[in-house]
C-alpha cells in the first residue's frame, strides 16, 4: 500500500484524444485540461505531435505520439520512420502497436526485431517507449510471449490496449503482464477506464500509467472521495 495525493494520481494519467476527427480546438482543450490537472502526458495521433508540443511548451507534461495506430499493420521501417518523425516534431513519448499478424503467425523473431527497432530509437532520444499489445485479440500464451520479449528488449512500458479494439484493459491482463515482466518493465493500462474505482483497480493490479479520455472526471471523482473521507490522500 502507498499513499497517493490527487496530484500523484494525476501524474499517472495519459490524457487521451485519438479520434480520427479531432480538431485543433479539441487538441487545445486536451492540452489545457492536461495543464489544469497536471496530467503526465497527452496521448494523440502522431500527426498532432508538433501542435500539442507547442501547446505544452514550458510545462512538464509530455506529448505522446501513437505510432501505427490503431492497427499496427505497417512495416518495421514505416514504424521507425513514423517514430523518428514524431520525435522530430516534438513528441517525447512513443506508444506503438505491435504487428498482430506476426504475433498470430508466431513470428517472434520479427516481433522482437520490431520492438528492438522502436525502443532503440526512443532510447537514443532519451524518451519513454510503450508497446501496445492489444490484448483483446490475444491468447494468454501470446501475451506471455510478448512479455518475455519485452523483458529482453526492455521498453519503458508494455500496454494493454489501444481502446479501439473489441475490448480494453482488464485487471486480469494487468496482473498477468506485471507478473511476467516483473520490475524490468512497467505496465500501462488503457481502454475503457472511465471511473475512479476502475482506475484504482488498475493501480492495485500493478499499472503505473493509465491511458484514458476520462481523466478529468476520474480526478474529480477522486477529489470528491477524498473530501467525503476528510483526507488529502488515499491508501492504494
Amino acid at each position: 500500500m502507498a499513499r497517493w495525493t490527487l496530484d500523484d494520481f494525476a501524474r499517472l494519467i495519459d490524457h487521451t484524444n485519438l479520434h480520427a476527427d479531432a480538431t485543433e480546438a479539441d487538441m487545445v482543450k486536451l492540452c489545457d485540461e492536461a495543464k489544469r490537472y497536471h496530467f503526465k502526458m497527452v496521448a494523440i495521433n502522431q500527426t498532432q505531435s508538433a501542435f500539442c508540443a507547442k501547446q505544452l511548451e514550458g510545462t512538464d507534461i509530455d506529448t505522446g505520439a501513437a505510432i501505427a495506430f490503431p492497427l499496427g499493420q505497417t512495416s518495421i521501417a514505416a514504424k521507425a520512420f513514423e517514430t523518428r518523425d514524431a520525435i522530430e516534431q516534438g513528441a517525447n513519448e512513443i506508444d506503438y502497436v505491435v504487428n498482430l499478424t506476426e504475433v498470430k503467425e508466431g513470428h517472434w523473431d520479427y516481433v522482437e526485431k520490431e520492438m528492438e527497432s522502436i525502443v532503440a530509437i526512443c532510447r537514443e532520444a532519451n524518451i519513454p517507449s510503450k508497446v501496445i499489445f492489444e490484448n483483446c485479440y490475444l491468447t494468454d500464451e501470446e501475451k506471455i510471449k510478448l512479455c518475455e520479449i519485452a523483458r529482453t528488449v526492455e521498453p519503458t512500458f508494455i500496454k494493454t490496449s489501444t481502446g479501439f479494439g473489441t475490448g480494453g484493459a482488464t485487471v486480469e491482463d494487468v496482473r498477468l503482464m506485471k507478473e511476467h515482466v516483473g520490475d524490468k518493465v512497467q505496465v500501462k493500462a488503457a481502454g475503457g477506464i472511465r471511473t475512479a474505482e476502475a482506475f484504482l483497480d488498475m493501480i492495485r493490479a500493478g499499472a503505473t500509467r493509465i491511458g484514458c479520455s476520462a481523466g478529468v472526471s476520474i480526478i474529480e471523482e477522486l477529489r470528491q472521495m477524498m473530501a467525503e473521507q476528510g483526507v488529502d490522500a488515499l491508501e492504494v
